[in-house]
């Protein structure tokens, strides 16, 4: 079974940092796209980050370009989302997800498995 677990959501000020963490097993990570998207109260899931298989392609949202950085460590099969300047509407669920392609969370903004999202809320 995909198991991805999200961690390293939690409350903080505006201008804060905070870096996700997502780890998968070893049989569903190397070699395929990762992401992350985010869910605000009361809004739609929105797309967030991307990095393919072997870092060599990354893709970000306007609103987080410059503020937030994805990367990857395929030897701790873990994906990061590092994530300075915080702002308030950067608040929600964070999940986390895998896809065989890139394309597929970068440009159709879409997801074969998924995790159980971490909170992250930033107050002003």
């Amino acid at each position: 079974q995909v198991q991805l677990i999200e961690s390293g959501g939690r409350m903080v000020q505006a201008g804060d940092s905070l870096r996700l963490s997502c780890t998968a097993s070893a049989l569903i990570f190397s070699g395929y796209a990762m992401g992350w998207f985010r869910q605000a109260p009361g809004a739609e899931r929105e797309f967030v980050s991307a990095i393919s298989w072997n870092s060599g392609s990354t893709s970000y949202t306007d609103s987080v370009k410059g503020r937030f950085t994805i990367s990857r460590d395929d030897a701790k099969n873990t994906v990061y989302l590092q994530m300075n300047s915080l702002r308030p509407e950067d608040t929600g669920v964070y999940y986390c997800v895998r896809a065989d392609t890139f394309r597929t969370i970068a440009t159709t903004h879409q997801g074969d498995d998924w995790g159980q999202g971490t909170q992250v809320t930033v107050s002003s």
